[in-house]
């Protein structure tokens, strides 16, 4: 159970350091990213980098979980559920600033990409065992 529990909160924070990661690289590679930012008038390429990011950050932080986690197959969703509630009140608080696609592209997909994550995940070391 407490590896279950170690493998979340690592596939949290590996979520939030890919993001924020991947973010430099939006802002470095499109221009005016970052003044649009502040005012969340995201262009269409801006909006499928930001959903790329989301997908990336949950297939990492995914593989993570499922890395840590050693076969508990129901830690990455739980992960993933977590990511979705921290960001439900967010998205439902800007439901107007951006179109419903968009809400539902990010929202959706991240549990099943974190459980996808995980099935990417190199197997876990496994202790020597006498020959």
């Amino acid at each position: 159970m407490w590896r279950a529990v170690l493998a979340i909160a690592c596939g949290l924070v590996t979520w939030a350091v890919v993001a924020t990661v991947l973010n430099f690289g939006l802002r470095a590679a499109i221009p005016d990213y970052h003044a649009a930012e502040s005012t969340l008038q995201f262009t269409l390429a801006m909006k499928i980098g930001r959903l790329t990011e989301a997908a990336l950050s949950s297939l990492a932080a995914g593989m993570v979980v499922g890395w840590i986690a050693n076969g508990r197959r129901w830690a990455p969703w739980v992960a993933g559920l977590i990511v979705i509630g921290l960001f439900l009140p967010i998205h439902v608080g800007l439901w107007s600033k951006f179109p419903a696609w968009y809400h539902l592209a990010f929202l959706l997909p991240l549990a099943p990409l974190f459980a996808v994550g995980a099935l990417l995940a190199p197997k876990p070391l496994r202790e020597a065992q006498p020959a």
